[in-house]
């Protein structure tokens, strides 16, 4: 049995790829759910609804103690994309302090106190994380990257497009997987002659999902400095080029990074694979006609002048076309937050149905295509379950690589 630490939870999404995977060996023993912006917690109420209440702390995990997180085997969560750079160094504890409120360093502070800290850490993340900030490029990632190093870990990541891989959304993240340096699979990363051969072919991302790549056109680099050092200096002198590629593992303080192209040959789901019929949609998710006008113009084409409301100041404003309505026979856009209620937007997906109309989709769809069970998100108001979702990973990329873990574990 392995003991699991879910952080940043939200509805769960982890949790329920890693049962998925392997319900024996992954036990999730303790879970973390806070959102600072609401008081009513929803997330949180359907994380307890799904999975109960017992071990789950719906408060701000920075003032959560260490001690009082239970020791576990992984730890696992999808934490918010921010600044990661370090304010200062704390001298007298020999830790570091990164800015208020990001979360980046709640794991790190948890992995750093543990006593027995975790053998294995799976996390997930935009992927623009490899590439921020604008005038640094690749800065953060590198930062906790060596974080992470300094900690005893090999670490492996990959840029993920869950569509590449015969799934029902077009959503690019960042997966990360760290193995401690009393694991096994640390030991098999330092033995190879070429760390390009764990990247392409021998990792655990590399077998739940095959990529093809030259290991001649690997490129290394050491993240060298101080983590105070890595905030202000690098990349300093080359803003626009990101460091980082796709896949890559760090090795110590050395980085192996290449770009690597998906290798896939199976079946592919599309919307219209997660569709409801038309008798099972309420009314209200239809468009009236007299709204059409509203989101043709959002979805359609632009190249006005505009007025910036603040500073009167006058320009030119181009825009493309979206694809109106959303094709059923072809993977969704990537759901985004404001997914939910009625109002037109350019980025709500739209679909028409056999009849001709045309209507929005429902939580039910958009579970769906994050690969959820169906109605795992009732009990929230639909907007609410539409913000889930926008928040949420894809459920089976976590279950493809817990699977291969687990296989390579036991």
């Amino acid at each position: 049995m392995m003991d699991v630490v879910e952080l940043f939870a939200g509805v769960g999404g982890f949790r329920v790829g890693l049962e998925e995977a392997d319900r024996e060996l992954f036990r999730v023993v303790w879970s973390n759910q806070w959102e600072p912006a609401t008081k009513a917690q929803p997330a949180s109420h359907i994380y307890t609804l799904r999975f109960g209440a017992e071990n789950h702390s719906n408060m701000d995990i920075a003032k959560v103690p260490t001690q009082d997180i239970p020791d576990h085997d992984m730890l696992v969560g999808g934490f918010p994309c921010q600044d990661y750079s370090v304010a200062s160094t704390l001298n007298r504890s020999g830790g570091i302090q990164g800015k208020k409120g990001v979360l980046w360093w709640e794991i790190h502070r948890i992995l750093a106190e543990k006593p027995n800290p975790p053998r294995y850490v799976f996390l997930e993340n935009v992927d623009r994380l490899l590439k921020s900030p604008a005038r640094q490029r690749g800065r953060d990632f590198a930062i906790m990257l060596a974080s992470l190093a300094d900690l005893g870990y090999i670490v492996e990541w990959r840029v993920i497009n869950a569509a590449d891989y015969g799934m029902p959304q077009r959503r690019r993240r960042t997966f990360i997987l760290a193995y401690h340096q009393d694991t096994h699979l640390h030991q098999e990363v330092s033995a190879l002659e070429n760390p390009a051969d764990w990247i392409l072919e021998q990792g655990i991302i590399a077998n739940a999902f095959p990529v093809e790549g030259s290991t001649e056109s690997v490129r290394t680099f050491e993240i060298e400095g101080t983590l105070e050092t890595i905030t202000q200096e690098f990349n300093a002198n080359h803003p626009a080029r990101a460091p980082f590629h796709n896949s890559g593992v760090i090795i110590g303080r050395c980085v192996y990074t290449i770009d690597s192209t998906p290798q896939y040959d199976g079946p592919y789901e599309t919307l219209g694979n997660k569709i409801l019929l038309n008798g099972a949609v309420p009314p209200n998710y239809y468009i009236p006609e007299e709204e059409l006008d509203k989101w043709n113009y959002l979805k359609g084409a632009k190249k006005e002048k505009r007025v910036n409301k603040t500073n009167g100041f006058e320009y030119h404003y181009n825009e493309g076309a979206m694809i109106f309505p959303d094709p059923l026979d072809k993977p969704s856009r990537t759901i985004i937050t404001g997914e939910g209620g009625p109002s037109p937007s350019r980025f709500k997906h739209v679909i028409k149905t056999a009849d001709g109309r045309l209507r929005r989709l429902t939580p039910l769809e958009l579970e769906r295509l994050n690969m959820f069970p169906d109605n795992h998100t009732a009990g929230a108001s639909d907007s609410q379950r539409a913000f889930f979702m926008g928040n949420a990973l894809v459920v089976g990329i976590i279950e493809k690589i817990s699977r291969e873990l687990s296989r390579r574990i036991r």
